[in-house]
């Protein structure tokens, strides 16, 4: 029974934790860019850089968040992610727990998840699928 109810539920598992972390991630880009939700924590020059990581997590999230275009967004997050641990963690120290590098870690991780699983339910990379099915 207990194997049954989770064989069902984990499309939508994967669907809440796709939805979740790529409205996560999108926050990070809004932060950087519009300095929303927290004002406090303003960037208003950013180096080029860091633009383009504000514009790949705000386009990456978004697009994670509604499954569209899952996979590739998943993969450049991914990258992206790894770019943040390498560039501004590891060089601190090689332990994430002593770097402050366990979020990029993570995020990295779960988008590479996504990037080979696809968005499973209540996304529109599916709903596009089941059309072209027909």
């Amino acid at each position: 029974m207990a194997v049954a109810v989770s064989s069902a539920w984990a499309p939508r598992m994967r669907a809440l934790l796709r939805i979740v972390t790529g409205l996560l991630f999108l926050l990070h880009g809004t932060q950087k860019l519009f300095a929303f939700p927290d004002p406090s924590q303003a960037m208003p020059h950013l180096p080029p850089l860091m633009m383009v990581a504000a514009i790949i997590e705000l386009v990456c999230g978004a697009l994670l968040a509604i499954g569209l275009l899952t996979r590739f967004a998943a993969f450049v997050a991914a990258g992206e992610m790894a770019v943040a641990y390498f560039k501004a963690h590891a060089p601190h120290n090689f332990w994430p727990t002593m770097n402050q590098g366990e979020l990029a870690v993570l995020y990295c991780f779960v988008f590479l998840y996504f990037a080979f699983a696809g968005a499973g339910a209540w996304s529109i990379d599916g709903l596009i699928g089941k059309n072209r099915a027909r």
